[in-house]
């Protein structure tokens, strides 16, 4: 079946769950459509206060979501708490500021005689959320959140190995205290989407994913009509100057690229280093790479997680040794994996060169890409030589040149000193094969909002 939980630690099938039919997913419309005409009548403080009961369970459940997360997509235990948390603090922030940034906006005009006018936000209708599984409770709340604030309500088809975190998710909102049919999960075949995006009672779509999945949707939402963020792929480059703290960047680089077993769509996947400092990196680094503890995602000890599946490794295999036939180097960092599960033993890709495909590639798990920079400049046309444009990280003692460099950068964000990270009061999304729209803070609340001029006239008023 499409929705199973495998268990990527033990490759054992533990529970299957039925794809909706066409009559499930046109009753999911109508129980949405009914709750959301209801929800967007509602107060600002009735809002907030379902954001706050959401964020509360969120931090009660944390450690239960995080195992549910291991059990479906292999997450270890500390970074699935984590993910709960930050998805509560999502939630705290809307709740505590969605009436600041939904309130009318009174807009400055050259002529009095123009009007008194103003911006209102206004929602729309249903909102298609299509997820994927590297964070199972994450990239949901960061759509249900801004959405149900805005007013709008959220149909969720998440990822077919994550069928019971989604299914705690609306058990968890509604809980919170949602009406039914506000946000709903349903066990959705692809084949609906295009039916689901035709309907009027749905006003656009969200999809986190890969590029393949937001084509198709992305066109069958303009064939549509439809208003959609997309935020796929990305290659970040994580970019070490010759005056950056080489110790302390060299641990950022091990955590920014195998958090999450390098399943991160903004982990630091092309690691760039000026020449001289590029050998001693490149030693650190990987005596770092050696020093993951790989083993079961519900040990405590375990910071090193099997992928989320065997196909996912068995993919990721081919694309090293398809980059190898290229001319690339591989090198295997040898961290002890255990016997059984989807693990993928930590490879380092050099030798990278302008002939080589693969660097123009995103390698989903626990393969580095590194590049010699002759300099700063060459840094940058490293890190610009790529079809994504997601975030991107710079390490250079100097802020004031690490931020010139940023200017440089053609990606969405792009972080100093740190790899990139995501907070409920930053934006997070990409430009290029990268996706458009932005989610999170104030830019994610309006995405799917009717932002409707009211403009106040005299009569007499010349036309």
């Amino acid at each position: 079946m499409a929705f199973a939980t495998v268990n990527p630690y033990t490759n054992e099938v533990v529970k299957e769950f039925p794809e909706a039919t066409e009559q499930d997913v046109q009753a999911a419309l109508a129980r949405g459509h009914e709750a959301y005409e209801a929800w967007r009548e509602t107060s600002f403080e009735e809002r907030a206060k379902l954001m706050k009961n959401i964020g509360a369970l969120l931090r009660r459940d944390a450690e239960k979501l995080a195992r549910l997360a291991a059990l479906e997509m292999g997450k270890v235990l500390a970074e699935g708490k984590a993910e709960a948390i930050l998805s509560a603090q999502i939630c705290e922030y809307y709740a505590e500021n969605l009436a600041e940034l939904l309130k009318p906006e009174d807009l400055k005009l050259s002529d009095p005689k123009m009007g008194r006018a103003k911006l209102v936000y206004e929602p729309q209708g249903i909102v298609l959320a299509i997820e994927p599984w590297n964070f199972p409770y994450y990239q949901v709340l960061r759509i249900v959140a801004p959405q149900l604030s805005a007013g709008n309500a959220v149909l969720l088809k998440h990822a077919g190995n994550l069928p019971q975190c989604a299914a705690a998710c609306q058990e968890l909102v509604e809980e919170a205290g949602a009406p039914k049919g506000l946000f709903q999960n349903i066990y959705m075949p692809h084949k609906f989407t295009e039916m689901v995006l035709d309907d009027p009672r749905t006003c656009g779509v969200a999809l986190t994913g890969s590029e393949r999945a937001g084509s198709i949707v992305a066109g069958a939402a303009g064939k549509a009509l439809k208003k959609a963020t997309m935020e796929l792929g990305g290659s970040d480059a994580f970019i070490v100057l010759d005056d950056a703290d080489l110790e302390k960047t060299v641990k950022w680089a091990v955590f920014g690229r195998h958090w999450n077993a390098g399943q991160v769509c903004v982990s630091a996947k092309r690691i760039i280093v000026v020449d001289s400092l590029y050998d001693r990196f490149v030693e650190l680094y990987k005596k770092g790479i050696a020093e993951l503890r790989a083993g079961d995602p519900l040990d405590p000890n375990t910071n090193f997680a099997p992928l989320s599946s065997q196909q996912a490794a068995d993919d990721l295999r081919e694309m090293v040794e398809k980059a190898v036939k290229q001319g690339a180097k591989a090198e295997t960092i040898p961290v002890a994996v255990p016997n059984q599960g989807a693990f993928f033993q930590p490879v380092v890709l050099t030798e990278l060169d302008e002939n080589n495909e693969a660097r123009h590639w995103e390698f989903f798990g626990p393969v580095s890409q590194l590049y010699r920079a002759k300099d700063e400049n060459d840094a940058v046309r490293i890190a610009n030589d790529s079809p994504y444009g997601l975030g991107g990280a710079i390490f250079s003692r100097d802020e004031a040149r690490a931020v010139r460099v940023a200017s440089r950068i053609r990606t969405g964000m792009v972080f100093i000193n740190h790899p990139t990270t995501t907070k409920a009061e930053l934006p997070f999304g990409g430009i290029a094969r990268s996706g458009y729209g932005r989610e999170l803070m104030s830019l994610g609340i309006k995405e799917f909002v009717n932002h409707k001029l009211v403009n106040v006239m005299d009569i007499d008023s010349p036309f």
